[in-house]
């Protein structure tokens, strides 16, 4: 471990628990934010093809009309 890092960690070590939450919940979002653009956002049109059709053995407008009638 880096001593930067057990800097840090004794420095939290000191924080009230509701301090620590908060480094925690700022942490938790900082990851989720590096995940989210490494994976980018898909779009609609880039599921295109990706299923048979039909789907499940049924045209889209009969299953659309027994559904209505429901």
């Amino acid at each position: 471990m880096s001593p930067s890092l057990q800097k840090i960690f004794s420095e939290i070590e000191q924080l009230t628990p509701e301090e620590q939450l908060t480094v925690m919940g700022h942490l938790v979002e900082r990851v989720k934010k590096h995940i989210f653009q490494a994976q980018g956002k898909r779009k609609w049109s880039d599921l295109k093809g990706m299923a048979s059709y039909p789907l499940f053995g049924e045209d889209a407008q009969d299953w659309v009309s027994q559904h209505r009638r429901e």
